[in-house]
C-alpha cells in the first residue's frame, strides 16, 4: 500500500495573497481531476504571482492532480528555475507553453491546459470547433488556434504560440488539446468548463450520423454581452465558491 506524500506547509512562508492563489490553484487541479479532464501527471495549470518578478506557480511533476495541495505547488521564475530547491521538479513542456503566455499577457493570471479525449478529437478535426451548441458560442467569440509542432520543448515555438493566441482567452492546440486563460483562476476554469462541454457536444452530435443545424453567424456576435448578463459581470467567480464547497465534500485537503 502506497503512502501519502508528506508536504510541509508553506502557509507561514508566503504572503497571504500568494497563499490564497495557491489554495485556488490547488482547487483547480483537483477539480480537473474530479471532472475527469486530467491526463495522469501530464498537462498543467499555472498562476502568475502578482509583482514585478514575473514568478508563477505550477504543478510538481509526478503528483496526481487529485493530490495536489497549496503547499506542493512549485514557484518558478520566467526561466523555469525553482525558487525553492526543496520543491519537486516541473515538466519542461508545461513550462514552455505557460511561460510563453505569461511573458506577454499581463492581463492573464491563470493558464489552463488539458488533453481530454473530446478536446484532442476536436483539435484534430479540420474545421475545429463548430457552432453547434450554446456552449460553443462563448469560445467561438474569442478563439485562437495553434498548429502542432511536436512536444512543446523548443524555445522558438514560444513566439508563434504568443502570436497565435493574441488577445484571445480560448485556444485549441491542433492535435494536442485545449487551453484557456483568465484574469483569475475561477475565470480560466469556467472557460475550460465551457470549451470542454462544447467539444463533448460536438463529438456526440457528429457521431449521431444525422444532418446538423449550425447556429447562425450573427448570434455569435452578441454572445459576449449575453455572457456578462448570465454571470452578472462576475465571470467564473460566480460559480467558484460552490465549486470549492463541492471539493470540501468530496476531496478536501487542497488547502494544506
Amino acid at each position: 500500500m502506497s503512502e501519502q506524500l508528506a508536504i510541509p506547509s508553506k502557509k507561514d512562508q508566503v504572503s497571504a495573497e500568494e497563499w490564497q492563489l495557491r489554495v485556488d490553484l490547488a482547487a483547480a487541479y483537483r477539480l480537473i481531476a474530479l471532472y475527469g479532464w486530467d491526463d495522469l501527471i501530464f498537462t498543467h495549470i499555472s498562476a502568475r504571482i502578482p509583482g514585478d518578478d514575473h514568478h508563477f506557480l505550477i504543478n510538481p511533476y509526478g503528483m496526481m492532480f487529485d493530490e495536489i495541495t497549496a503547499s506542493s505547488l512549485v514557484r518558478v521564475d520566467q526561466d523555469g528555475n525553482k525558487l525553492d530547491p526543496d520543491d519537486f521538479d516541473i515538466n519542461p513542456a508545461g513550462f514552455t507553453i505557460h511561460s510563453a503566455i505569461h511573458a506577454v499577457r499581463e492581463d492573464v493570471v491563470c493558464v489552463m491546459h488539458t488533453h481530454t479525449t473530446e478536446g484532442v478529437a476536436v483539435s484534430a478535426q479540420q474545421h475545429g470547433l463548430l457552432p453547434l451548441s450554446q456552449q460553443s458560442l462563448f469560445p467561438l467569440s474569442n478563439l485562437a488556434y495553434h498548429d502542432y509542432e511536436g512536444v512543446a520543448l523548443r524555445e522558438d515555438e514560444k513566439a508563434r504560440l504568443q502570436a497565435d493566441l493574441g488577445g484571445n482567452n480560448f485556444m485549441i492546440l491542433r492535435n494536442h488539446g485545449l487551453l484557456t486563460t483568465g484574469g483569475s483562476i475561477a475565470d480560466a476554469f469556467l472557460g475550460m468548463y465551457i470549451l470542454q462541454k462544447a467539444c463533448e457536444v460536438q463529438i456526440r452530435a457528429l457521431a449521431g450520423n444525422q444532418p446538423l443545424t449550425p447556429i447562425p453567424d450573427g448570434i455569435v456576435d452578441t454572445i459576449r454581452q449575453q455572457a456578462e448578463q448570465v454571470t452578472r459581470g462576475m465571470g467564473g467567480k460566480l460559480a467558484w465558491p460552490g465549486l470549492l464547497r463541492k471539493l470540501d465534500r468530496i476531496n478536501a485537503g487542497f488547502r494544506d
